[in-house]
């Protein structure tokens, strides 16, 4: 293939408009955290541990949900149209829960919001996979861990400006009353309303994708978006290599027995552990609960919102590493320096707890951590998911991968909380050290170095393996 035929534009372009669910997918995970403490006043709920974790984590049930209906819709409806489903979903979902003065009917714009949230993370990755030569594959994927990094900063940012200033002598009555607690919350939300209703128009002007097409038995149209991407001969040799690993397999649709067929199920496991392990490793505690980890730490509420502030923005920078690292390192070297670099931080960290050391050390010590998963099992896991499934099933196992997820992020969730009570600061990020202990020596005997290879070929040395 002449790389310099290769439509960079074109494909940026494609990246770009698809991983706005991943913009999305971060915003609407985050925004939640900075209306909080205004809506829990507003629906009278601040006295009952059950609502305040129900509203919390509704939106994940509602991602369980998206991740399970993603690959039945991909496979039926294609990527694209599945992905604008998802758009309006968000759309929905912002629009809703900003209007609402009923909880019950938060909640339920909260999963329909989550449902949008499943999609766009299968989806949106798997769908830059299946447009991007195999040379351009790792950054363009990473595009859209890209994105998620900017919506959880983009929502962090908006919670900080929509909030006007409250003193610090200001009862919780006060607070209720004040224009936060009526309204303020409520633009938190809506201001989701302007990249949603983006992302819903342009992905009307993306094409299906290629391999949905080829498997669709539809070649000429693949043919036609290859084409645009890379020309005639690009084209005609990329249709040559699916129709060849799709030879296999007779019909469109994906019979339930695939996803138990023998010469799948270590591509399964590589999958549903790497999906869980990214949630496992802990990372994602410091942003859901970043106001108890950092008041443990000693610091105060505004300095707080000032240090989350921080976090996001070490995120960003260093998902910017990975972008430039992914196609050179390797997707197997981040993923092994990401969990390692993780188990001696969390060790620390755990540390700095038990003996009590307050302020600085804490801080710097969990931007450490964030910057290790924002070069590493951030972007690079879902680099490896759109890469490692045959396209045969790419849609249902794709799905059954962030089903795993999600339900792994529940969970995590969950049990931070008993935990941290339980074993204290320290002993909770002592146990995720181990974890990512475990999650290094899977990564190490299990997963291959998929860089540089298309699709195809990485399925077929899966098939020899198995």
């Amino acid at each position: 293939m002449n790389n310099s035929e290769i439509n960079i534009s074109y494909l940026l372009f494609l990246a770009l408009v698809t991983a706005m669910g991943g913009f999305l997918f971060g915003y609407d995970w985050v925004v939640i955290g900075g209306a909080k403490p205004f809506y829990e006043l507003y629906f009278n709920i601040v006295s009952s541990p059950t609502l305040q974790g129900w509203a919390m984590s509704s939106a994940l049930v509602g991602c369980v949900l998206g991740a399970i209906l993603s690959g039945l819709l991909s496979d039926k409806w294609g990527r694209k149209n599945s992905l604008i489903l998802a758009a309006a979903l968000f759309t929905l979902s912002a629009l809703g829960t900003g209007f609402t003065d009923r909880f019950t009917i938060f909640i339920v714009y909260r999963l329909l919001g989550g449902v949008g949230i499943g999609l766009a993370s299968t989806l949106s990755p798997m769908y830059i996979a299946e447009v991007a030569p195999a040379k351009y594959r790792g950054q363009l994927v990473a595009i859209n861990q890209l994105t998620i990094v900017l919506g959880i900063l983009a929502a962090q940012l908006a919670n900080w400006g929509i909030a006007e200033a409250i003193p610090a002598n200001f009862s919780a009555s006060e607070i209720h009353a004040s224009w936060n607690g009526q309204n303020g919350w409520r633009w938190m939300f809506w201001a989701e309303l302007i990249p949603a209703g983006l992302f819903f128009f342009l992905m009307f002007l993306v094409p299906k994708s290629p391999r949905f097409l080829a498997k669709m038995g539809k070649d000429i149209e693949a043919t036609k978006v290859l084409e645009k991407i890379g020309g005639r001969e690009y084209a005609l040799g990329e249709v040559r290599n699916m129709k060849l690993t799709l030879k296999k397999d007779k019909g469109t649709m994906v019979p339930s027995s695939q996803l138990k067929n023998k010469k799948h199920t270590s591509i399964f496991v590589i999958g549903i552990v790497l999906a869980v392990f990214q949630q496992w490793c802990g990372i994602n505690i410091i942003f859901n609960y970043a106001d108890e980890i950092f008041t443990a730490a000693g610091y105060s509420v505004g300095d707080m919102l000032f240090n989350i502030v921080i976090t996001g923005s070490v995120n960003l920078i260093f998902t910017f590493v990975a972008m430039r690292t992914v196609d050179s390192w390797g997707r197997r070297k981040l993923m092994l320096f990401g969990s390692i670099g993780l188990a001696f931080v969390y060790a620390l960290l755990g540390g700095a707890y038990y003996f009590e050391f307050n302020g600085l050390p804490v801080l710097i010590l969990v931007v450490t951590a964030i910057a290790i998963y924002a070069m590493s099992l951030a972007p690079i896991t879902w680099v490896v998911l759109s890469e490692i499934f045959p396209n045969r099933i790419r849609g249902v196992a794709m799905s059954v991968a962030t089903f795993s997820l999600w339900v792994a992020s529940f969970v995590l969730v969950f049990t931070f909380p008993i935990m941290n009570k339980a074993l204290g600061s320290y002993g909770t990020f002592w146990v995720y050290s181990l974890i990512c202990v475990g999650g290094y020596i899977f990564i190490k005997n299990k997963l291959p170095e998929t860089k540089g290879r298309s699709l195809e070929e990485i399925e077929m040395e899966f098939a020899k393996k198995d």
